[in-house]
């Protein structure tokens, strides 16, 4: 008689199904709440429920686990070792549940590092908010306001300064109020026109509100229509609808700060020290300020034609109101930018002695001016190579306006030229807080960065300032630095052949080039750079020379640029560059020479490769 097959359950029986289902039943049960409980305590809430999955998921790895361990045989030879086998996948079941778990949460970790590079990358190509670098501020503080520019809707479309005139004036105004964060002209001017959400513009900027609105100038009269409102969801928080003569604008101007600051709770500057600040001229005369609002439409441009415009309206306004101290600080930067961007020799010479003569009729004019202490700071580090006093009067911009960008800005780089870079770092970024989208306040904090050896920071800054002004000069050119100084050849070169063509495009390639395997189109890059830029940068080719290790010719060069009153040799202290050859005592000199202090504990290692 053959003999009688088990039944499947009595198989299941045999192959001690019931008892593994239930000890794994148990585990997981276990299990489950000390994941629910456990993973939130380390911030990995968003895990739980995958892990659950997961552990539910293994019942049937531990079934078949169960049957193929465990063989039907003879019961009277099922004793010992072979009886036990399911014991053996109770052991080996919870090996695998546990290897299962931690792969794949450290799956999911992986996953979620590279979701978040790929929103860093994003959020660069998007032009991402000062948060995007590590910065002072961490949250969007409720007293904050972006004043946007306001629309031109007058008949001549030429009067658009004079709109943008009165948006500048209510920045000026509103940043004398205590506890009251307001955006910067050039960060909050970059959404003219924008199709961007209120939501959208207040996360960029980092702000609760914005201030928009309307001017149309006919004749003798002046129609404003502003309007305060909350940036979140673009609800309304106050508007008004001005008519006025054009004789009564400066009022008007302060109807307007003193309904948006009581609309904002906000109060004006007690800071010891702060004194409010003004952009118009003392006489009321409109005439004066509408040439200085002309002059300031010029230096928002930036070029060479552009920079002399300024310098003409900024002339017209004083030959009007010869008090005006304000268009005399202006007159006085463009000089000095004139001089130090744009010429050389004898006409830079003749340039900063005019911007002298005008800073010193607006220090004259309005001791407690900030621009003019600004100015005066600016021709003493440009022209004069002053650092000391330009660091007295940047402080000094600083204590009279407590919320001025462009003072932290300036202050921060003074002090980097001093070797102070962690003061430095502080203020650039105190800095960007309200001008969130300075290209070139990122450009700087990328090089201070990099020169402390945090490269992935400095490339983060940079990416930043190329993503706000891609045409710009320079930033590619910092770029190729960067990767210089990591050794990557292909990246440098990559990075400098984006840089614009001009000056900054030359002394990037041959940069680059240096630490690449071919050495004729090194030395050519080298000879193109000295041939066509030797009068203008010769830092920078001091700079090649560092990265070549030729000490000699680094410091002939060096000593050529402090002769040229070389702009760039303000950054010596700080350039990577140059620091692996920081116990050469011929650096020590050139230290000395500039009037800079050698303390070689306080340099920072040399980070170049």
């Amino acid at each position: 008689m053959a003999d009688q097959q088990p039944s499947f359950f009595a198989r299941l029986k045999q192959h001690h199904i019931y008892r593994v289902a239930a000890w794994y039943g148990a585990t997981i049960a276990v299990l489950i709440q000390v994941v629910a409980r456990a993973f939130p305590y380390f911030g990995w809430s968003a895990a739980v429920p995958a892990v659950i999955i997961i552990l539910i998921a293994g019942f049937p790895v531990a079934i078949v686990l169960a049957w193929l361990l465990v063989k039907p045989a003879d019961p009277a030879y099922q004793t010992g070792w072979q009886k036990r086998r399911w014991k053996l996948g109770a052991i080996i079941t919870p090996i695998v549940i546990g290897a299962v778990v931690v792969s794949s949460f450290y799956a999911w970790r992986f996953s979620e590092r590279h979701a978040e590079r790929l929103a860093a990358e994003q959020n660069v190509a998007k032009v991402a908010p000062a948060a995007a670098v590590p910065s002072a501020a961490t949250t969007i503080p409720a007293k904050s306001v972006a004043v946007l520019p306001f629309v031109n809707e007058s008949d001549d479309k030429n009067q658009q300064y004079f709109s943008d005139g009165l948006s500048e004036d209510l920045i000026t105004a509103l940043s004398q109020f205590a506890g009251l964060k307001v955006i910067s002209r050039d960060s909050s001017f970059q959404f003219r026109n924008s199709a961007e959400s209120s939501a959208r513009i207040g996360e960029k900027l980092g702000v609760a509100h914005l201030l928009e609105g309307s001017v149309q100038r006919a004749g003798n009269e002046v129609r404003i229509n502003a309007e305060l409102v909350n940036a979140t969801d673009g609800s309304t928080l106050w508007s008004q609808r001005y008519d006025r003569p054009y004789k009564d604008l400066f009022a008007l101007q302060d109807d307007i700060t003193h309904s948006v600051a009581d609309a904002l709770q906000a109060k004006l500057l007690t800071a010891p020290g702060a004194v409010v600040q003004s952009d118009r001229p003392p006489s009321g005369n409109l005439a004066a300020y509408n040439a200085y609002l002309q002059g300031n439409a010029y230096d928002a441009l930036q070029t060479e034609a552009d920079t002399r415009k300024a310098i003409a309206f900024y002339t017209r306004a004083v030959e009007l109101d010869p008090r005006f101290a304000r268009a005399y600080a202006g007159l006085s930067s463009e000089w000095t930018d004139l001089a130090s961007r744009f010429l050389g020799g004898a006409p830079a010479r003749q340039a900063n002695a005019k911007a002298r003569a005008a800073v010193d009729t607006a220090l004259k004019l309005a001791p407690d001016l900030a621009a003019a202490h600004t100015a005066h700071g600016w021709l003493l580090l440009n022209a004069k190579f002053d650092w000391y006093g330009s660091e007295t009067e940047f402080r000094r911009a600083l204590q009279l306006a407590p919320n001025d960008s462009i003072a932290k800005y300036n202050l921060g780089r003074v002090l980097a030229t001093l070797g102070q870079l962690p003061q430095a770092i502080n203020l650039t970024r105190k800095a960007l807080t309200t001008d969130p989208l300075a290209a070139g306040d990122y450009d700087f904090l990328s090089q201070y960065l990099v020169t402390l050896g945090r490269f992935d920071e400095g490339e983060q800054a940079i990416r930043l300032a190329i993503a706000l002004r891609p045409e710009a000069a320079e930033f590619h050119q910092q770029l190729a630095i960067i990767e210089v100084l990591r050794g990557d050849a292909a990246a440098a070169l990559a990075a400098a052949q984006q840089e614009p063509a001009g000056p900054w495009r030359e002394v990037a390639m041959a940069l680059a080039l240096q630490i690449g395997t071919d050495r004729t189109a090194a030395d050519t890059a080298l000879k193109i750079l000295i041939d066509k830029e030797a009068g203008g940068s010769a830092y920078q080719i001091a700079e090649v020379y560092a990265v070549r290790r030729d000490p000699d010719n680094t410091f002939k060069w060096l000593d050529r640029a402090w002769v040229n009153r070389d702009a760039g040799i303000q950054q010596l202290r700080y350039d990577p560059l140059f620091l692996r050859y920081k116990d050469d005592p011929r650096f020590k000199a050139v230290l000395k020479k500039m009037g800079l202090p050698y303390t070689p504990k306080d340099l920072p290692v040399a980070a170049a490769n």
